[in-house]
């Protein structure tokens, strides 16, 4: 449980101060965004608050992060409403409710499952470039999905590109009331938000929203309005198993990628001084919150950035926030719900495309692609698997490329030629930068890096072998240095080429080995083959004794 906060020396009255007032801020924020993004997944607004009440409490009291601010995020909401329109595609108001209580109950279990088996680890199988390009992919696609309520036209939904022609078909039905409503709205946030980043700007636009619709009368203008919501607290509703099977495969999708931004969140606002985020726990937290939630109308939930920078920067120091949060929205379901049915339907697609806009980073693409060029391309794939394929098999194209990627690199390991920088002991790979570093005569030094396995010992060997045809040696020294495993099958791919390089009238020789390399050449007998005076502590041994032989220079 996380609800105290640092001691340090401000008294426990002050904490709970900046607790409230981060709490109140963050509710702000929070509250009009939550009901945006129930939009986006084609729920009632209620249940972005029900999402901002329940879980946030639930991880409060588990989670291991100080300041984490738990609801629905862009991302999550666009994948829910992605499967709720396949699970319920006549849209009956009943059906998808029991439907989003079955996929967030599915999606709380799946997290706590992984917590028990320990699968905290399952967070990094998304690379940084490829969740780059999955989000930005999902924010162009809510960014149409919303332009219709922008324009208050009616097309069917048939995949990204199908929607955008539509768009294009139907632009002349655009209702201009409509249009300078939101028009205005999404200026007027964009702008307060460039203005005042983390304001609460939602809550200031909604306000302006609900003003208007009240004193014009919108509603009997034609102009779509959230309608009637529940003044009440959220009740309960129970998960239906015959839509297990069905949902099964999205929910897994969501909670890889609740699981994900709840790590990512957590670990970018925690002080050095805070206990560490613990990811194993996370998932208890993050699974209990959305399994509590399930029961109680709300939408697949996860760690919030934005939300949580606004705790963090206006002070807050404990849970305790989040607890006002949920309070906040308490209250906001019992007293403000019917003021909320006034909002346009146009104000709050302003608001979900302000804040899916901010999921496209050209510049995080640019930075991408002038560090790593691989990295980029795969981006890009991520981007373009979400708009081809859909959000959900997005998720699927963003795993894939990340262990393509991680696999293509660990398959490919690099095996330097080594030289010794003049009057050092530097040793460093052979450069044209470094023209006049030292080799030596008969010796050949190679460094190969990374773990050796089956997938990448023939490159290593096809590489060391090459380098033996170019250099032609009498001593071939391996720095093991920078091999940090070995493999079975890389063992004895590594023995059979000693004896061909042995047969070549060559010597081999090992150093730098870390003690479990060197445990596995000893249980392999291949230790005992080389015998001692072939293996050394360091390189920097192995060339002392090279150097000490006649003629080695």
């Amino acid at each position: 449980m996380t609800i105290g906060g640092d001691k340090g020396d401000a008294s426990p009255v002050a904490f709970l101060r900046l607790d409230i007032v981060a709490g109140l801020t963050a509710a702000a924020i929070v509250l009009p965004k939550a009901m945006a993004y129930a939009t986006v997944a084609g729920v009632p607004v209620s249940v972005g608050l029900y999402t901002a009440f329940v879980p946030m409490i639930v991880y409060a009291l588990l989670g291991t992060s100080r300041v984490l601010s738990v609801s629905s995020t862009t991302t999550l909401a666009i994948l829910a409403g992605t499967e709720l329109g396949i699970a319920v595609p006549d849209g009956d108001p009943a059906k998808l409710i029991t439907a989003l209580a079955t996929l967030t109950a599915l999606t709380g279990a799946l997290l706590i499952a992984a917590s028990v088996l320990r699968l905290g680890f399952v967070a990094n199988f998304i690379s940084s470039p490829v969740l780059t390009g999955f989000k930005a992919g999902i924010g162009l696609v809510i960014v149409v999905d919303q332009i219709p309520k922008l324009l208050e036209i009616h097309i069917e939904k048939a995949g990204f590109f199908r929607d955008v022609v539509s768009l294009v078909r139907y632009v002349p039905e655009t209702s201009l009331l409509t249009l300078t409503i939101a028009g205005a709205a999404l200026i007027a946030l964009g702008l307060m938000e460039r203005r005042w980043p983390h304001s609460p700007a939602p809550l200031v636009i909604v306000g302006a929203g609900i003003l208007i619709s009240w004193v014009v009368g919108l509603n009997a203008l034609g102009i779509a309005t959230v309608g009637f919501i529940p003044r009440s607290l959220p009740s309960l509703t129970p998960p239906s198993a015959g839509l297990v099977e069905q949902l099964l495969p999205g929910a897994l999708g969501i909670a890889l990628m609740s699981f994900t931004e709840t790590i990512a969140a957590g670990r970018a606002f925690a002080k050095p001084a805070e206990p560490p985020i613990k990811p194993n726990r996370e998932l208890v937290a993050t699974g209990a919150a959305n399994l509590a939630g399930a029961f109680f109308g709300s939408m697949p939930a996860g760690g919030g950035t934005s939300q949580t920078a606004v705790v963090r920067a206006v002070g807050g120091q404990s849970q305790t926030a989040s607890l006002v949060t949920a309070a906040t929205s308490a209250a906001t379901m019992l007293f403000l719900a019917p003021l909320l049915g006034l909002l346009p339907q146009g104000v709050l697609a302003a608001i979900v495309i302000i804040y899916s806009v901010g999921l496209i980073s050209p510049a995080e693409f640019a930075s991408i692609r002038k560090v790593r060029r691989m990295e980029f391309r795969w981006a890009l794939a991520a981007f373009l698997g979400v708009l081809v394929f859909g959000t959900l098999q997005g998720i699927v194209v963003a795993i894939v490329l990340s262990l393509i990627g991680l696999a293509s690199q660990s398959a490919k390991p690099k095996v330097y030629v080594l030289g010794r920088k003049r009057d050092t002991d530097v040793l460093r790979p052979l450069s044209s930068e470094h023209p006049d570093d030292e080799t030596f005569n008969g010796l050949l030094i190679l460094r190969p890096e990374g773990r050796l396995f089956f997938a990448n010992v023939q490159q290593v060997a096809d590489q060391i072998q090459a380098f033996v045809a170019e250099y032609k040696p009498k001593v071939l020294a391996l720095d093991m240095s920078g091999v940090f495993d070995i493999e079975y099958s890389a063992l004895q791919t590594m023995i059979e080429s000693e004896r061909r390089v042995s047969d070549q009238g060559i010597t081999v020789w090992l150093a730098g080995l870390n003690p479990d390399v060197l445990d596995y050449l000893r249980a392999s007998g291949f230790a005992d083959e080389l015998g001692r005076e072939r293996l050394f502590f360091s390189m920097h041994a192995a060339l002392q004794r090279y150097l000490e032989r006649p003629g080695s220079t």
